[in-house]
């Protein structure tokens, strides 16, 4: 059974600060893309960045392009994500998500794609 853990969330000042750390485990993620998400209340849920398991395929979503970089460490079965410059309104509940890359394709950026989700960890950035 594939279990996501996130941790590393919590409250930072607008500048500040985080990594977050999602351990997979369950089974062999190799050929897996692995994702974060973002759901701020009252809004949908936003592609944050993604990455494969073993290619070092990298993707971004707009609005943390240039202060967020996702990396992996395979023998730790963990998905990070370095979060610099961070501002009040990336404050949302992160989540870690996973799934086979070729089902997910080039829709990468849709939550609706990944069958496999973390818990979740709260974000919150004062101003």
């Amino acid at each position: 059974q594939v279990q996501l853990v996130e941790s590393g969330g919590g409250l930072v000042q607008a500048g500040g600060s985080l990594r977050l750390s999602c351990v997979a485990s369950g089974r062999t993620f190799s050929g897996y893309i692995m994702a974060w998400f973002r759901q701020a209340p009252g809004k949908e849920r936003e592609f944050v960045a993604a990455i494969t398991w073993t290619g070092g395929w990298i993707d971004y979503g707009d609005s943390v392009k240039g202060r967020f970089t996702i990396s992996r460490d395979n023998a730790k079965n963990t998905v990070y994500l370095q979060m610099n410059s961070l501002k009040p309104e990336d404050t949302a509940v992160y989540s870690c998500a996973s799934e086979r890359d070729l089902s997910v394709g080039g829709s990468y950026y849709l939550p609706g794609k990944y069958g496999y989700w973390g818990q979740g960890t709260q974000v919150t950035v004062s101003s």
